[in-house]
């Protein structure tokens, strides 16, 4: 019974304490809080006081949201779902078969047009211009004016270009662009896309390779289409025996007769060194870039078939054998051997 009044007394004194408390209960619940004391049946408080509405005061002013608070957010949540649901789930599936689309024909575009600077400069372009399209249909959707969400984004992809545009200066520059054969580190390819992060670079094998800006900066770059033409060159050896002026006119012929070779500067035959086991010829004429390869293997292919019809044979490394019948030894002469002494076993 004293347990009973002394929980009274306190909550009346909460009551009668007013806004000053940091908790404030309703003096409905504290009569029920009061009566259920009064009967010794204290374990019903718990229930009790999770029914009753309480506001807690921050340092910031603001109360906590009470269960009718919550309820009604969630019915004004409802009332706009309501009425603006459609039209959002509608801008919603608009915008993301955009993307898909979009998507498409930048794969479309990639297949279609060669690999080019202009080319990639004209597929980002599209799909600046598609993104644009595809966001004003979706806010359209949702109820916009076309006029203004295309002039709102108008300007925002205008103050990217100025943007770029003005950092473009303080930038480092790549020594390449889409399309050019390079050769960096130990990777010989065809570079088929710039990022500001890292280069697309395609080997010959098949493979892509993704290579830091920053390193490819830091290394020793070779652009094999930086000029229009370059030097084909081609090794032969003739063995010492053979007729060597014949040997030239072939080669040099072999070079004219093909329509890829520059005429300037002509091609040219040049006798490079008396080495050990035959006569070492260079052959050197100027093509375009893009028939480098193909035009050296076919010059290469032509070399061949031409020395032999003309009967002319080339060098190659050679071993014999000498007997001794004196010593009962072997002499071993190698042309190989660079210094020319002889080997006795």
């Amino acid at each position: 019974m004293e347990a009973g009044l002394r929980f009274r007394s306190a909550l009346v004194g909460l009551i009668k304490a007013g806004p000053r408390n940091r908790f404030h209960v309703r003096p409905d619940a504290a009569a029920v809080h009061a009566n259920m004391a009064g009967t010794g049946k204290l374990l019903i408080l718990l229930p009790t006081v999770m029914a009753t509405q309480i506001h807690h005061t921050f340092w910031s002013g603001s109360t906590m949201p009470t269960l009718q608070g919550i309820l009604g957010r969630m019915q004004s949540l409802g009332e706009v779902m309501s009425q603006h649901g459609t039209h959002m789930a509608l801008s919603l599936a608009v915008l993301i078969a955009g993307l898909y689309v979009i998507r498409w024909i930048d794969q479309l575009l990639r297949r279609m047009l060669p690999k080019t600077a202009f080319s990639a400069m004209l597929c980002s372009a599209v799909h600046l211009l598609l993104v644009m399209i595809v966001i004003t249909a979706a806010a359209v959707e949702y109820g916009a004016k076309p006029a203004n969400v295309f002039r709102f984004l108008s300007i925002i992809a205008l103050a990217g270009i100025g943007l770029m545009v003005f950092l473009r200066p303080y930038l480092p520059s790549m020594p390449f662009k889409v399309g050019n054969t390079i050769k960096t580190g130990d990777l010989l390819g065809k570079v088929e896309a710039i990022t500001f992060l890292n280069t697309r670079l395609r080997t010959f094998d098949g493979k892509t390779f993704f290579v830091p800006n920053r390193k490819i900066l830091d290394d020793i770059v070779i652009n094999y289409h930086f000029t229009e033409t370059r030097r084909v060159k081609i090794d032969v050896g003739l063995c010492y025996d053979q007729d060597i002026i014949r040997a030239k006119q072939v080669l040099e012929s072999v070079m004219i007769e093909d329509p890829r070779v520059k005429t300037k500067p002509g091609p040219v035959v040049y006798a490079l060194d008396l080495a050990q086991n035959c006569v070492k010829f260079g052959a050197r004429c100027w093509v375009d870039n893009k028939d480098y390869w193909v035009t050296r293997c076919d010059l290469i292919e032509k070399t061949k078939i031409r020395f032999d019809r003309e009967g002319l044979q080339f060098a190659f490394p050679q071993l014999e054998l000498h007997l001794n019948p004196e010593r009962s030894k072997i002499t071993i002469c190698s042309e190989n051997i660079r210094d020319g002494n002889q080997t006795v076993l």
